[in-house]
């Protein structure tokens, strides 16, 4: 579980573009987040967020190049909303696939799992629960918390979601140098509000799914708790109780892939983050060892496969980074 102790960001002048060329430092450059990125598919990763504050709003656009695994958290006593940009392979929130008319829903302080595709897009709104009262009494719009609180999967009629997308690109254009004011504040509140109105819960449709997303969560807590270790797909069998093709299947429908690629990739990324973390005259060698990468070969070959540059380049890019930013 992340550490939820984080808090709304503060009002901002302009629009903030922020860009990272790893996944996991890509995830801490979102303000008022907690998140934690694996990357799942092959090659250099890149990022971008264009992001601008409002008093009690935080309203967003990420791009993302690769797949990823995300672990998220928003900061308390909030609401946010995730809308997926049209003509996108699908994505999943917590083992729910987003179809073209749905939009995401979490509330703060509440942890997430998203699957995400490749050159994947998505505008946030993130809105303090009692701004979102506030306005929402002036305007008469009755707002059910429960199914806000409970469904991660929320459906909007297609028109409705087009306006949103077009207004939320035109508030986030980079050449917008104006500083956030009242009135757009008010023009995204009012957006919002519309999109509430007309939501319908899009719970899962299968009895399954809670037993599959069940088994899913019972193994990556025990991968959690054993990183350093070579787990193996029998050992997850036995900890889940049930067969190799059940573990498969709830792997393949919840997340996406299945469970060899999730042990292989998961601990490739904490290798990754480890890296990116180092201090100076830590090695390759002894930070693999520590994620049970004993065979150095066969664990450069598979890293560099997976993220598009050797082991000892991330090192040394990340520790070209800190010494500069020390000047």
């Amino acid at each position: 579980m992340l550490n939820s102790g984080i808090d709304a960001p503060n009002k901002g002048s302009l629009v903030r573009v922020s860009e990272a060329c790893d996944a996991d430092l890509h995830a801490g450059n979102l303000t008022g987040w907690q998140q934690e990125y694996d990357q799942t598919s092959r090659g250099g990763f890149y990022g971008r967020i264009v992001e601008l504050p409002f008093d009690g709003l935080q309203v967003f656009c990420e791009h993302t190049s690769q797949a990823l695994q995300q672990k998220c958290v928003v900061w308390p006593d909030s609401v946010w909303l995730g809308i997926p940009l049209a003509d996108q392979e699908e994505s999943r929130i917590n083992g729910l696939t987003i179809n073209p008319n749905n939009i995401m829903c979490r509330p703060g302080d509440c942890d997430f799992q998203l699957s995400t595709p490749s050159d994947y897009d998505l505008y946030g709104l993130v809105v303090d629960k009692s701004t979102l009262t506030d306005m929402a009494l002036i305007h008469g719009v009755e707002l059910n918390w429960k199914e806000l609180a409970e469904h991660g999967r929320l459906g909007v009629p297609d028109k409705i979601l087009e306006e949103v997308r077009f207004l939320l690109a035109r508030l986030l254009l980079v050449e917008n140098k104006e500083s956030p004011s009242r009135l757009q504040h008010d023009i995204v509140m009012m957006a919002l509000l519309e999109v509430l109105k007309v939501e319908t819960p899009q719970p899962a449709t299968t009895q399954s799914y809670k037993h599959r997303k069940k088994v899913v969560d019972c193994a990556r807590q025990f991968l959690d708790h054993h990183l350093d270790e070579p787990v193996t797909v029998t050992q997850l069998c036995k900890i889940t109780n049930v067969s190799r093709r059940t573990l498969q299947y709830s792997f393949d429908s919840i997340l996406g892939i299945s469970p060899i690629q999730y042990l292989r990739i998961s601990r490739l990324n904490g290798v990754r983050r480890s890296l990116v973390q180092a201090q100076h005259g830590q090695a390759v060698s002894d930070i693999a060892a520590q994620w049970g990468f004993w065979h150095l070969s066969q664990f450069a070959k598979d890293y560099k496969q997976l993220f598009g540059e050797r082991p000892s380049q991330t090192l040394e890019w990340r520790s070209q980074s800190k010494t500069l930013s020390s000047f």
